[in-house]
């Protein structure tokens, strides 16, 4: 099955990439055939619920084809596991009309979510300054307002996963709860895009006293940390899981350039520096791997896994940006032109250090832990 995921983005995915990364009409047209496409081999929404019409693959075993699927950032929505957190979070904690009404067609592909948490003048690493408000309506329904940014995909999607505060005042540790809002309410508009290092797909929204159904709560008021919590543990490792993949593919782009690529001092791969590139590259794939594959297996176990997810996640962005600027350098000046994708490799892995928490959030709340563990004459070492 890893095979057949991986010759499927080789060779059915990435020739479609100049297209995607268009967006508008052409990428619609391509998503729609490569959907198709993964549909009639067999490859649709392999990780999600079967009885939602996905392949109902466990997590572990979905891992190894996340990596391969990953490799392309198109690859999660063209082979159909792209709203994996969504589906997770939605049928677990959405009530009954959100999952009758939505879960079966995320699944199929003929809606879109998104998520929106962070806002602007806000750091992201602190939610409970969070501005955005849900008010009771006498009937029972939400009124929403506020402001979010860097939410991915809101330019198309049908839904949106709210974060807003039901009560108390911003910094209070309690009060926030998630809506489940339809982009096409009165009050929700799209603000401008966010191009990340000149990358479409990231958006600023407003929401002006948009009504949200009282049935569209997720889970329970005051409880959006919790899912939140859930949702990130997931969505972090997913996200590592595909950076291997990504780093992967920009080093074999190195080591073929490498072994192919001849001047008056002989071949690339002759030369000791160039060598030097390939064995670090090699040595930071290696041994981030185990760790992201660490904390899969923990959370599939349900065990806590905030050590590893944050050992692995500031890891796997070091590693992707390591491998990669490596394999530009290899390169030359076609590292940084249009020929080759690693310049858009790059700019992930540039962003993947501040994407779900920067590393020094990561750095310091893996670092508390541990000490914890050490504190008092009776604790536990190693």
């Amino acid at each position: 099955m890893r095979d057949r995921v991986a010759r499927f983005v080789r060779d059915e995915v990435i020739p479609y990439e100049p297209a995607l990364d268009a967006g508008g009409r052409p990428a619609a047209a391509a998503q729609a055939e490569l959907r198709d496409r993964a549909r009639k081999e067999g490859l649709w929404a392999l990780p999600l619920p079967v009885e939602l019409g996905g392949g109902g693959l466990p997590l572990g075993a979905y891992a190894a084809l996340a990596e391969v699927e990953g490799s392309s950032d198109h690859g999660p929505a063209a082979l159909g596991s792209a709203p994996l957190l969504d589906v997770t979070m939605l049928a677990r904690h959405g009530g009954n009309r959100i999952r009758e009404e939505y879960l079966t067609r995320l699944v199929a592909g003929e809606i879109r979510t998104c998520y929106a948490m962070t806002e602007p003048d806000v750091p992201g690493t602190d939610p409970f300054r969070t501005a955005t408000r849900a008010e009771r309506r006498a009937d029972g329904s939400w009124s929403v307002s506020g402001r979010k940014w860097f939410t991915s995909g809101a330019a198309t999607a049908d839904l949106v996963t709210v974060l807003a505060r039901t009560s108390g005042s911003p910094g209070d540790r309690e009060g926030l709860s998630l809506l489940l809002v339809p982009t096409d309410s009165p009050g929700f508009r799209v603000v401008r895009e966010l191009p990340v290092f000149g990358a479409a797909g990231q958006y600023e929204i407003e929401l002006d006293r948009v009504a949200v159904s009282a049935d569209h709560l997720v889970g329970e008021p005051g409880q959006a940390l919790t899912i939140a919590g859930e949702r990130l543990q997931l969505g972090r490792t997913l996200r590592c899981l595909r950076w291997l993949g990504q780093a992967q593919r920009a080093f074999d782009l190195m080591c073929e350039r490498a072994s192919t690529r001849s001047g008056s001092r002989g071949r690339l791969s002759d030369h000791q520096l160039v060598q030097q590139h390939v064995f670090d590259a090699l040595l930071a794939l290696r041994t981030t791997r185990p760790l992201v594959h660490e904390a899969v297996a923990l959370i599939e176990a349900g065990q806590d896994a905030h050590v590893e997810v944050g050992l692995a996640k500031v890891a796997a962005a070091r590693m992707l940006q390591q491998v990669t600027d490596s394999a530009i350098q290899v390169h030359g000046a076609a590292g940084l032109g249009p020929d080759t994708p690693l310049p858009a490799l790059f700019r992930g892995g540039r962003a993947a250090r501040i994407l779900d928490g920067p590393d020094e959030l990561h750095i310091t709340s893996v670092a508390r832990r541990v000490l914890r563990g050490y504190e008092g004459p009776s604790a536990t070492r190693g």
